[in-house]
């Protein structure tokens, strides 16, 4: 491989990302930079799956534990953070190896960053106002001020639609037209390798991995991170955001799981739809793997293709 390759393990949540990703990183001698945009945060641990103490003795990690629940993070402050490790592994000969499930950090990338205007909570909120009073009227603005971002974005996809409107209405400029100028890919070569399970073996490994969450004290965890006045972003991570409405008497814990376990089959079901526009991704098909190690040989020989 060349000296300058970057290998990116990705995939939709619970498919068995993390425990082929150790396998894979002993194998190649490698240490592993997360790309998921909830395992940043600290004290926010059993309900954003992060790799425990004991797997990240096995192999080092990177881009875990970096910020306060109360901090904001960006895609750009990631991708900001992540070149002088990739140059630093790179130094030592090492092959990088990124492992995750947030798109808009594998995409910011492989094919660039775009650095738009710092959020506006308040330009934000009156947007949001907007749309609850009349549902899809911010789907028909944002096709009245850029019709290329709208025709990129689901109508039901509030959170980037309102991205693109703020976008628009502080530069006035379309976010498409800024996307394209501003966009540079990171100057490495790229191995992307996806892991995909069948839809019904995958939404039964999320349900047990919730039904974990909750045995392993999921509640507790977000009673100590209210206590932290977190963040808008890390208060709304599936699993948070639902134990903190329990918490708040809004309904009954049974209730908070379940959706849970809707939510985050739904982030998978998003996830997959988002990896199907990055090219160049090398696809395995992993239903019915119950072992990393048959995970890991099936990459292993992948790599010695390439």
């Amino acid at each position: 491989m060349a000296k300058k390759t970057v290998l990116i393990l990705l995939g939709p949540t619970c498919v068995g990302k993390t425990g082929a990703s150790l396998l894979l990183a002993k194998a190649l001698d490698t240490e592993i930079i997360s790309a998921d945009s909830m395992q940043i945060y600290r004290y926010m641990d059993i309900g954003t799956a992060k790799p425990v103490a004991q797997e990240r003795a096995l192999v080092k990690h990177h881009m875990i534990d970096i910020v306060a629940p109360s901090e904001p993070f960006s895609t750009g402050k990631y991708v900001a953070s992540i070149i002088p490790i990739i140059d630093e592994l790179h130094r030592k000969e090492m092959i990088p190896l990124v492992v995750g499930g947030t798109g808009l950090y594998i995409k910011a990338m492989t094919r660039g960053i775009f650095s738009g205007p710092a959020a506006d909570w308040e330009l934000r909120e009156n947007l949001l106002a907007m749309e609850e009073k009349s549902s899809g009227s911010l789907y028909a603005y944002l096709q009245k001020l850029d019709r290329e971002a709208a025709s990129r974005i689901m109508p039901s996809d509030i959170r980037r639609i309102i991205r693109a409107l703020e976008v628009c209405l502080m530069t006035e400029t379309g976010i498409s037209e800024l996307q394209e100028r501003r966009t540079v890919p990171l100057p490495y070569k790229f191995i992307k390798i996806g892991l995909t399970r069948e839809r019904g073996e995958l939404y039964g490994l999320i349900e047990k991995r919730i039904e974990s969450m909750i045995s392993r004290g999921l509640v507790n965890e977000v009673k100590s991170l209210l206590l932290m006045n977190p963040g808008r972003t890390a208060l709304q991570a599936i699993g948070y955001k639902e134990i903190a409405a329990h918490l708040r008497g809004e309904y009954s814990l049974d209730e908070a799981v379940r959706l849970i376990k809707k939510r985050t089959k739904n982030y998978a079901k998003r996830q997959v739809t988002w990896f199907k526009t990055e090219p160049d991704i090398r696809w395995f098909d992993i239903t019915g793997f119950s072992t990393h190690e048959k995970v890991q040989r099936t990459i292993a020989l992948l790599l010695k293709m390439l």
